[in-house]
């Protein structure tokens, strides 16, 4: 067994490769576009790596590519927990327990070495829209940003001592469908009309309103959770204009009370519908000039939510169905996306679930977020459950 830091073209062009391999009799995988990997290891491209530090390797048993990791923190994320906590993610691993271990381990003593206490994975360096959780239910293709992996990833984590620290669900409907719950929707409608409230989709030309209006509102929401790390700016602007090309404005909606920003929905076309057409990963000015040829010929059916929050104040209010009133208006409109994924809700938060399936959403797939202390006599805890 042989373990090698990621430090040069050689080795990058290997972490990229390895999943080929992996993934190869598997139709269910979309490779990701390298260029966007490499970005989230780049502290000029990811501003959370302004604020900590990753590191990568690839194993090789008997001189064959048997692995990969990375392994990574930031202050906002470690500072968290009872114990300071880092992360890791991008693992891909043949079936051997043994390679496993030894990947684990060298993220281990890395972050050890770092001041951590623990680890979380797999997971993403920046926010968990994206490359976030262990798939465990529903082996279907995955839209843009959902972690895919094969079955037997779960034994490997669990064999190490990962636990699970909180389920991801996500959920599938097709909101333009005449079999949703009639009584919501008119609940909804007359949320939607009551004086006091405006709503709002976004655009990029007034795209810094809205990003302090989103932060303005998630930090209402979410700053009293285990869960919570506050937002910067940056991060937002880096993820709008590496999404450009794929964005839809009408996907992104913002509540006003008498014109204090109250609540935000994103949602993003699913881009792996996309993707799938080059299968290499790499992109230039041609394959993204066909990329965008595709979205401009309606290729893409399917949409992903990506986060939805209200300030505590109005969460009671139906203002979560207002949004969902809006967003249906637009997709009637653009009836060739046909269904939608409400991904993802933690089992932390049940309002969020309640609300997911009384729109008609169906519980359609389920990641896990892992957890390993490093202190083995140390107490494991879950993810708090957000009250009312």
């Amino acid at each position: 067994m042989q373990l090698i830091e990621v430090t040069n073209k050689k080795l990058i062009n290997a972490f990229h490769q390895l999943p080929y391999s992996i993934y190869k009799h598997d139709k269910n995988w979309v490779a990701p576009l390298r260029m966007m990997i490499e970005d989230i290891f780049n502290p000029e491209k990811n501003n959370t790596l302004k604020k900590g530090k990753a590191c990568r390797w690839v194993a090789y048993k008997e001189g064959k590519l048997v692995g990969r990791i990375a392994a990574f923190y930031s202050s906002s994320y470690a500072s968290q927990f009872d114990q300071p906590t880092g992360g890791v993610g991008f693992f891909e691993c043949v079936e051997e327990q043994e390679v496993a271990d030894a990947l684990f381990n060298v993220s281990k003593d890395w972050l050890t070495a770092e001041g951590m206490e623990a680890m979380d994975g797999p997971i993403n360096i920046g926010e968990n829209f994206f490359h976030w959780g262990l798939l465990v239910d529903g082996f279907i293709p995955q839209t843009f940003g959902m972690n895919y992996n094969p079955d037997y990833y779960q034994k490997l984590w669990n064999n190490y001592g990962f636990k699970t620290y909180y389920q991801q669900f996500s959920y599938h409907l097709n909101i333009t469908s005449p079999d949703l719950p009639e009584r919501f929707w008119k609940i909804a409608a007359w949320t939607a009309k009551k004086p006091g409230y405006t709503f709002e989709n976004f655009t990029f030309k007034n795209q810094e309103t809205y990003i302090r209006d989103f932060i303005n509102i998630y930090d209402q929401a979410w700053s009293k959770h285990d869960n919570y790390k506050p937002v910067d700016p940056q991060d937002l602007r880096d993820m709008i204009n590496q999404s450009k090309l794929i964005l839809e404005e009408e996907f992104i909606w913002f509540v006003y009370k008498e014109g204090v920003p109250i609540g935000f929905f994103m949602m993003i076309p699913d881009a792996n519908q996309l993707i799938k057409y080059f299968p290499s990963g790499k992109m230039n000015l041609v394959k993204l000039l066909r990329l965008y040829y595709l979205k401009r010929k309606k290729v893409i059916n399917r949409c992903r939510v990506i986060v939805m929050g209200v300030i505590p104040k109005f969460q009671k209010s139906g203002i979560e169905s207002a949004i969902f009133y809006q967003l249906r208006q637009v997709l009637l409109r653009k009836d060739w996306y046909n269904e939608m994924e409400l991904s993802w809700v933690g089992d932390f938060n049940p309002k969020m679930i309640s609300i997911f399936e009384a729109v008609g959403g169906k519980k359609a797939i389920t990641h896990l977020t892992l957890r390993y202390l490093f202190d083995r006599e140390k107490e494991f805890k879950r993810s708090a459950i957000i009250e009312d």
